[in-house]
């Protein structure tokens, strides 16, 4: 029961005060009084060695859109600490529903430079079959949910997967992604209904980078930020430095252990900046200024967490060196091989929806192959062999 009052007075948003959590200064130096993990050279280097290769896949994706290899790319630049940070701090049992910047969640997990290409190219090998757009990845195998394209479709999904977690007593809990634009869908408010009042151990993880494609954050709400609106929904709540990697793990971490004993979601509000374009079919320059970009490429979270292993003494400029040469020699191995692979069977289309399909899309297959007989040169050989 909230304590009373006796004269009308309102609650303003920055009445709550809400704090940002941080542990790392842009230097690589600890905040005072902040902790440093206990982690091993080996855990902390394979960190930053997906930090790198999804920096490294991100620039020669955007290079293979560009020359039409591939129709469309999105890449996560700026915003990787918070998949890599947080995915780090859950348990592989723990399901991910991810929006499209989470690519650093997935290699972190062992999807492989051969599997990131295959969707891409929407080859046979592709786990979704040809059937999705390029970063549309989905790994059953990696607890990692198919993204799907509209919006804060996987909001409410997540609470829902959650709660059969919580039912069938696994010691399992689902991180959602999602960024701040995604948040003003209609979904973001089921979901995060749903899951307080079905106490349902899901981390709703906003990647606030400050632009819902090119809608800067001021004007799509008037809050204070995101993390307003999980206090208002009686959900526990951290906003934190997304850009500090130590400090998203750290704030995982947290949320992990609170979801699973508290049987109860977590909201965590990280904030970066996007520092590329919202995809390969946007132009930034038309919504922000230079100096905003060059502002905040100096908080840089790669450059940042760089700077964290070389004070420790794990890290040289020899090693990144290195390790920069060697992805980009391996991405554009795979690249060359998987636009090489030949695209999925049309009949790919109808498998995987019921365990036979029915009369109803095998007779609509049949239409569509005696159509694209009839047209051949109207059809694009990406739109699946015949045969």
């Amino acid at each position: 029961m909230s304590k009373s009052i006796h004269k009308p007075g309102f609650i303003l948003g920055d009445a709550l005060d809400i704090p940002t959590f941080k542990v790392l200064k842009q230097d690589g130096t600890l905040y005072k009084g902040a902790v440093e993990p206990d982690w091993s050279e080996d855990f902390a280097l394979k960190l930053y060695d997906d930090l790198v290769f999804i920096r490294v896949l991100d620039e020669r994706m955007i290079g293979a859109q560009r020359q039409g290899r591939i129709p469309f790319y999105l890449a996560s630049l700026g915003e990787e600490a918070a998949s890599v940070g947080s995915v780090a701090a859950l348990k592989p049992q723990d399901m991910i529903f991810a929006q499209y910047r989470e690519q650093g969640a997935l290699r972190y997990r062992g999807f492989d430079v051969d599997q990131f290409m295959n969707q891409c190219f929407s080859n046979e090998k592709d786990l979704g079959k040809g059937r999705q757009m390029p970063i549309h990845y989905g790994s059953k195998a990696l607890n990692y949910n198919t993204i799907s394209s509209p919006l804060g479709t996987q909001i409410p999904q997540a609470a829902g997967y959650a709660y059969g977690q919580k039912l069938d007593g696994l010691d399992a809990c689902t991180i959602c992604y999602f960024g701040e634009g995604a948040a003003s869908e209609g979904d973001f408010h089921a979901g995060l209904n749903m899951a307080a009042t079905l106490h349902s151990p899901t981390i709703f993880l906003c990647r606030n980078n400050g632009y819902a494609i090119s809608t800067p954050a001021a004007e799509q709400f008037y809050g204070d930020g995101v993390a307003s609106r999980g206090i208002g929904y009686g959900i526990a709540t951290m906003r934190v430095d997304g850009n500090d990697l130590l400090a998203v793990h750290a704030a995982t971490v947290a949320a992990r252990e609170h979801a699973l004993t508290e049987n109860a979601p977590v909201l965590i509000e990280a904030m970066s900046y996007r520092l590329g374009a919202h995809s390969t079919s946007d132009d930034p320059t038309g919504y922000r200024s230079k100096d905003e970009e060059a502002k905040w490429a100096k908080k840089d979270p790669i450059l940042r967490y760089k700077h964290w292993l070389t004070h420790k003494g794990w890290w040289d400029d020899e090693k990144e060196k290195a390790l920069y040469a060697r992805h980009r020699e391996n991405i554009l191995k795979a690249l060359k091989e998987a636009e090489k692979r030949p695209v999925p069977v049309i009949d790919e289309l109808i498998n995987d929806v019921y365990d036979v399909p029915t009369p109803q899309l095998q007779q609509q297959l049949k239409q569509l192959k005696a159509h694209i007989r009839k047209y051949p040169d109207k059809y694009p050989k990406t739109a699946g062999r015949l045969d």
